[in-house]
């Protein structure tokens, strides 16, 4: 079922909700910077909790590609965050509504759900941040983020090509960036004692391995880390998507 809701600046947002006849649990999915609901890597992560009987929750933020509201130009994990939250806070009202629930992110939308677990624990029973960005602060110590830094901020707006959709030329602000600097995972990770799964790949040069391990080696709970050989920040190759939905159904079979 799609449905379009409201977050708190009265923006729409599109929302995916694949019920399971007496689910086993409730699984919000949140894609990354400029994805969207209906990645292919989002919907694998999907697929394995539906599998598994749970209801799952997929979305597009506002300020994407998908269909909600807003530019991406205008992007922030703030704004990301926030979207989260909103859509939490409108799953409470709805007859499916679990608590506690299971957050899996990718990159954008992983820090955002590990935000999400910090502030509110008793709330999460476990969370998955897949490529997770780490800190604003890390993200800014890649040779990637370097090698267009000064560019970017000297004229105000970033822009590049679509590697997902060629042609689709992408937009953003440096204010995006500035926004970052305000987030950083590793202040609050002792909350995290809910089972925590992490995955990445080691081509992954926007979220490398070392910040990911960085976050693993502090985690106080239950973890498990996996690193998939050839696949780079976001999952495109089926052999990839395939590996990563049985890293999945693996780990809900063993801890959820």
């Amino acid at each position: 079922m799609k449905t379009f809701i409201q977050n708190r600046k009265k923006q729409k947002i599109a929302v995916i909700v694949e019920e399971n006849e007496n689910p086993r649990g409730l699984v919000f999915v949140m894609h990354g910077l400029s994805g969207c609901k209906d990645q292919s890597h989002i919907k694998a992560f999907a697929s394995a909790f539906s599998e598994k009987g749970f209801a799952v929750i997929r979305f597009d933020t506002t300020n994407t590609l998908g269909e909600s509201d807003g530019d991406l130009i205008d992007a922030t994990l703030t704004n990301y965050y926030e979207d989260l939250e909103d859509v939490i806070r409108w799953s409470e009202s709805q007859s499916w509504h679990q608590e506690p629930f299971v957050l899996v992110g990718h990159s954008l939308g992983a820090i955002s759900s590990i935000l999400f677990a910090e502030k509110y624990p008793e709330k999460v029973k476990a969370i998955a941040p897949i490529s997770t960005v780490v800190s604003g602060e890390l993200t800014e110590d890649t040779p990637d983020f370097k090698a267009i830094a000064d560019e970017w901020e000297k004229k105000g707006i970033r822009e590049w090509e679509s590697s997902s959709q060629p042609g689709v030329v992408k937009r953003l602000k440096w204010s995006h960036v500035e926004d970052r600097r305000k987030y950083d995972s590793l202040l609050q990770v002792q909350k995290l004692t809910m089972p925590v799964l992490m995955i990445v790949g080691d081509l992954d040069n926007v979220t490398p391995l070392e910040h990911q391990q960085l976050f693993f080696d502090k985690l106080p709970g239950k973890k498990e880390i996996h690193v998939i050989k050839g696949a780079e920040h976001t999952f495109k190759e089926k052999e990839h998507l395939e590996e990563i939905r049985e890293i999945f159904k693996k780990w809900i079979e063993g801890n959820l």
